[in-house]
């Protein structure tokens, strides 16, 4: 492995294990003591482990397992990956971290356990991985079909509120909806999922920036002439319209290929006509 690729990954793993540490953290020490549950199959590990001796680690493990496979398949092998090591990190140190009851009151565990499990998972989006299960589930689903990927989340989400309410009593689902509603805020602030973006790129090396990009995204680009107000020097223009989980793999090729490019980076309001889903 060469040099900057090993450095870049070993920053990639550091940040994955920080975020799943965080993720473990949240877990053990306010939302498991105080019955509140995560979003995701993190939510559904932990319900099985409330009901059965077996702990939410190993569940939420053996839940990932198939859901990996698939995802290796149709979503992308590093991805996926990636996915994954999070998910065995965050089973390592549930399993090691003991479960302590901070707090008895049930808010400050729920407002507190959803800020630390958000800052979590939502360093570990930002840097080109997810925290596996429903990630990848809405993913696949989205490819096949023309719903948003929030509606997935949304129905998933919304079992494991009314899962909670007849399991144990309604009034720890409307904690659990605050941990999810909080958790929620604090990923789209650090990383909006399901935000499309559209890159416009200035640069002098048009044709290197386009194979570099087509090697690692699967995107259309659009070249526009372009020429320098102050230098009248001329460039191109490339456009190309990415999800946020593309961004970060987008923004080290362009420093990687072009550092002195100029890149606008823009929220984009609604796409028409061809975009893969799949990512």
């Amino acid at each position: 492995m060469e040099g900057g690729k090993f450095v870049e990954t070993f920053k990639k793993v550091s940040i994955y294990t920080i975020g799943s540490i965080l993720v473990a953290v949240a877990l053990n020490f306010f939302l498991i003591p105080a019955n509140v549950f995560a979003s995701g199959f993190t939510g559904f590990a932990q319900i099985l482990a409330a009901i059965t001796p077996i702990s939410t680690g190993i569940y939420l493990f053996a839940l990932n397992i198939p859901v990996a496979l698939i995802g290796w398949l149709k979503i992308g092998k590093l991805f996926t990956l990636y996915s994954f090591l999070s998910v065995a990190i965050t089973t390592v140190f549930l399993e090691v971290l003991p479960v302590i009851s901070i707090s008895e009151d049930i808010l400050l565990n729920s407002v507190f356990g959803g800020v630390i499990i958000g800052i979590g998972a939502g360093v570990i989006l930002k840097y080109g991985a997810s925290t596996a299960g429903v990630d990848i589930i809405a993913l696949i689903l989205a490819r096949y079909s023309d719903r948003p990927l929030g509606i997935y989340f949304f129905v998933i989400n919304g079992l494991i509120v009314i899962t909670a309410g007849f399991l144990f009593d309604w009034e720890k689902a409307l904690y659990t909806l605050v941990t999810l509603y909080v958790s929620s805020r604090i990923i789209d602030s650090i990383h909006t999922r399901h935000v499309k973006l559209t890159a416009m790129i200035v640069t002098k090396k048009p044709d290197d920036l386009q194979i570099a990009i087509h090697e690692k995204l699967t995107r259309g680009i659009t070249r526009i002439p372009a020429k320098g107000g102050y230098t009248k020097e001329d460039k191109e223009m490339l456009m190309i319209v990415i999800t946020r989980y593309e961004l970060y793999s987008l923004q080290n090729i362009i420093a990687n290929v072009d550092d002195k490019a100029f890149t606008n980076i823009v929220e984009t309001a609604g796409i028409y006509g061809m975009f893969r889903k799949d990512r």
